[in-house]
């Protein structure tokens, strides 16, 4: 792990956080435009989660 270990793991969990938060707006939605924008919000977060979990980890590189 490098040296921003804890500090991004924090980061990593308060996006997934935020995710898991517009999921359950989106849900709530009536409006099926609006849920369809947030359900993209959600899967660009868990996108980013992922490759910020896999970075700090040394799995990958960024994606271009």
């Amino acid at each position: 792990m490098n040296e921003n270990g804890p500090a991004n793991e924090r980061h990593v969990r308060k996006m997934r956080e935020e995710a898991l938060a517009i999921e359950e707006d989106a849900e709530r939605s009536a409006d099926p435009q609006e849920r369809r924008r947030l359900q993209q919000q959600v899967r660009r977060l868990e996108f980013d989660c992922e490759q910020e979990s896999m970075m700090s980890a040394g799995d990958i590189y960024p994606a271009p």
